[in-house]
């Protein structure tokens, strides 16, 4: 018996040193926004900043002399920032002013130097975690990071002998049992310390006798192999302190953002002893669901330090009064931006295991700004909810997405992925895979806008009937939005007002295969059918992968791969990747600048008219709407000089919701928009531009006669040379009907398809 005692003793021995030596816990991968970068100018009021900095967990005082602080004056705001890690390097507390006037950052000061700054970025805010499977959620902290507030009201509350025992302390277990009775109450518990973190990180909860008696034997190995600091720091980030949903909460660390959104360096006496307390019965004393308990549990804690003497005279009354101060959302139960976290997911799935991102405890630094992203939630439920009213319909019948994109390098702003953007469900930005129809046609024209000796923006095209007859396939007779032909129309007028028949016409003319490979250029990787339906939007996509094509497009041609991701920091804070960008011009920039002019010419007088009737015509917005049969999607792509916005609205069910482009998603566009601080679009003008005066009607140069006269841009040798002589015609001699032409007849060949 005692070889075998022996042996059952060597085995838990190697037990306990083996995990506590190797990984101890799975750690989730913690997702952040982007910092926040203040500078002279930046479009932010002194109301909204100091919201932020709520929301980042900073406390309102009298005296900012702490981190994590700020106090509010007339028109400007003290702080002092906290120290964080960023990938390119360490970045110290500041104690700072920002001055504000006129909705905007006026001036910020380093108050202990008394310098001004011309940037300052404050910390980024979490926003989410990939947690590991079995859903425990845990943020390690080091014993020298600790309140020693927090170590000494733990040891006093849960195991006043840990510094001198072995392990186990049966006069503590004793002691335990007489002031439970003298408090009238469960206040102290027998168990160590280190028993305690022996059952909950090596044993099950069962409570048996054989179970206790092992759990002594291995809080005296666990003594006898490792010191005090170790086995303390071991437990602060071990114990269980709550449930968030469906995520164990274990540790202090998390603990003190899950309850008080702060570190848990900043936290008073009076929300250490809550966390203290919550050590006996997390769930009994949660201080969401049972305020009132909490709040007896955590004055009895206090009671306890007053009774040791660990309170100033006096002090206890005012710690028993002060409220709970738990923040109002467990922001930790669920990401606060499902969808754009599931994105940043699945770009870190290309470099990184599964099992990596759920144990490891990654630090992702993500492009999300939190603005745009509340912005664009606010602008998709609001206007969704006025459309479900203005149609009659259930509200929550339309559904929608959006993506925000920066256009000169491709981050990802901001992601929605429906009307109930807090709801991790399907993410239709990502997998609302639907016909795209009108927001292709800028492809058609980019294809024929780089051959200029046969297309210009000035070009004659045919909207007239058109027949395509395809062997083994019903013949395709495509038709105009508002079901009429217009003849003869200059190509800026076809794109701008969305004419199928004649982008149609020309899409076949240039070739299926140029189209298709314009799309291939601007980035859209999903297998594309060169059938002539796909001239005017039977292709089927995602909104990133359409915001992906349109960021091409606003940045003149040079492509940047969208990106939600800046940087990657192991659980140490030591950089481990960094997510630069790349940008590949893939069409040249002179068709590419015809192509925006004309692209700015739909918001100034095509269908998206009533958006550029709203907005600055100092903003050069442009944009193109989209229409698919039966008004199952509404779609809109737009930018300005600092944001590209995708929107599309349908529903779930693929019926119809009566919208087009115009009235649906535009509407979703604009209301975003007006949220944001935007700069006008501003393209450089290539050299090889030039602007010539033309006749419109007529695509040939204009005389002083012309009433359809205009500048427009050509690429230098491709303008008209013809004069219209306009002024010599005393009348023109209108054309037939165009809906009495007869339909024009084309098979479809080698050239135009493959």
């Amino acid at each position: 018996m005692l070889v075998l005692a022996a042996a059952g003793l060597a085995w838990l021995d190697i037990g306990v040193r083996r995990q506590f030596e190797g990984t101890r816990w799975a750690i989730p991968a913690h997702v952040y926004t982007r910092p926040l970068e203040l500078y002279a100018g930046l479009r932010l009021g002194q109301h909204d900043f100091v919201e932020m900095l709520t929301r980042l967990g900073y406390r309102r005082v009298a005296v900012p002399d702490e981190q994590g602080s700020f106090r509010a004056g007339e028109a400007q705001v003290e702080l002092m920032t906290r120290a964080n890690s960023y990938w390119d390097g360490h970045e110290r507390s500041r104690r700072l002013r920002v001055d504000f006037h006129g909705g905007r950052v006026r001036r910020i000061t380093d108050t202990a130097l008394g310098t001004a700054l011309p940037i300052v970025r404050v910390e980024a805010r979490l926003i989410g975690s990939i947690s590991p499977l079995h859903h425990e959620d845990r943020s390690l902290v080091r014993l020298e990071d600790v309140p020693q507030s927090l170590l000494t009201t733990l040891m006093l509350v849960e195991d006043r002998n840990f510094m001198r025992h072995i392990g186990v302390d049966p006069r503590g277990l004793a002691r335990a049992v007489w002031t439970n009775l003298r408090a009238g109450g469960v206040v102290q518990g027998g168990s160590t310390i280190t028993q305690q973190l022996v059952k909950n990180f090596y044993l099950s909860a069962e409570r048996t006798f054989q179970r206790k008696l092992k759990e002594m034997v291995m809080a005296v190995l666990l003594e006898l192999h490792y010191e005090k600091h170790e086995i303390l720091q071991a437990y602060l980030n071990e114990v269980f302190l709550g449930q968030a949903g469906n995520r164990a909460i274990h540790g202090f660390g998390l603990a003190s953002r899950f309850y008080f959104d702060r570190p848990l360096r900043e936290l008073t006496l009076s929300e250490t002893a809550l966390l203290v307390g919550l050590v006996q019965a997390p769930s009994a004393y949660d201080p969401r669901r049972h305020p009132e308990r909490a709040l007896a549990r955590r004055n009895v804690v206090l009671t306890l330090l007053e009774r040791h003497g660990q309170l100033r005279p006096g002090e206890l009354a005012s710690l028993q009064s002060a409220p709970l101060g738990i923040s109002t959302t467990a922001t930790l139960a669920t990401t606060r931006y499902p969808a754009f976290v599931d994105y940043v997911r699945r770009q870190l799935r290309r470099d990184y295991r599964d099992d990596d991102l759920r144990s490891q405890g990654l630090a992702i630094h993500t492009t999300l700004d939190p603005q745009v992203q509340d912005a664009a939630e606010a602008a998709l439920a609001s206007t969704l909810s006025e459309l479900d009213q203005a149609r009659d319909l259930a509200q929550g019948t339309l559904e929608g997405a959006v993506v925000v994109v920066r256009p000169n390098n491709g981050e990802v702003l901001a992601m929605v992925g429906g009307r109930q953007a807090g709801f991790a469900g399907f993410n239709r930005a990502l997998d609302a895979v639907r016909p795209i129809g009108s927001l292709v046609k800028p492809a058609v024209y980019a294809a024929a806008l780089s051959e200029p000796s046969h297309y210009t923006l000035a070009t004659l095209l045919d909207d007239g009937p058109l027949r395509v007859e395809q062997r083994g396939s019903p013949v395709w007779t495509p038709r105009n939005y508002d079901g009429k032909f217009h003849g003869e129309v200059d190509a800026l007028t076809a794109l701008a007002r969305s004419y199928n028949v004649a982008t149609a016409r020309l899409g076949l003319e240039v070739g299926m295969t140029n189209v298709v490979g314009v799309m291939r250029r601007m980035g859209i990787e999903r297998e594309l059918v060169p059938y002539p339906a796909l001239l005017l939007g039977a292709a089927d996509l995602a909104p990133v992968e359409v915001a992906q094509m349109y960021q091409t497009l606003a940045s003149g041609g040079f492509r940047a791969p969208l990106r939600g991701i800046l940087s990657v920091l192991s659980a140490a804070q030591t950089p481990l990747a960094r997510y630069a960008l790349s940008v590949d011009q893939v069409i040249d920039p002179a068709p590419m600048y015809l192509l925006n002019f004309a692209l700015q010419e739909v918001v100034r007088s095509g269908t998206a008219s009533a958006l550029g009737r709203s907005l600055s015509p100092a903003l050069n917005v442009a944009g193109k709407t989209g229409t698919t049969d039966g008004y199952r999607d509404s779609w809109f792509a737009g930018y300005t000089g600092n944001y590209l916005a995708v929107v599309w609205v349908g529903r779930d069910d693929n019926g119809s919701t009566g919208l087009s482009g115009a009235s649906g998603a535009m509407r979703v566009w604009h209301a975003l928009m007006r949220r944001l601080d935007l700069e006008p679009l501003a393209q450089p003008r290539p050299e090889d531009i030039v602007t010539v005066v033309v006749d419109l009607p007529s695509g040939k140069l204009a005389d002083d006669g012309c009433d359809g006269a205009r500048p427009l841009p050509f690429m230098r040798g491709s303008a008209p040379r013809e004069q219209a002589r306009c002024a010599t015609l005393a009348a023109r001699t209108p054309p037939a009907p165009a809906q009495r032409r007869r339909p024009s007849r084309l098979w479809l060949d080698e050239r135009n398809v493959r």
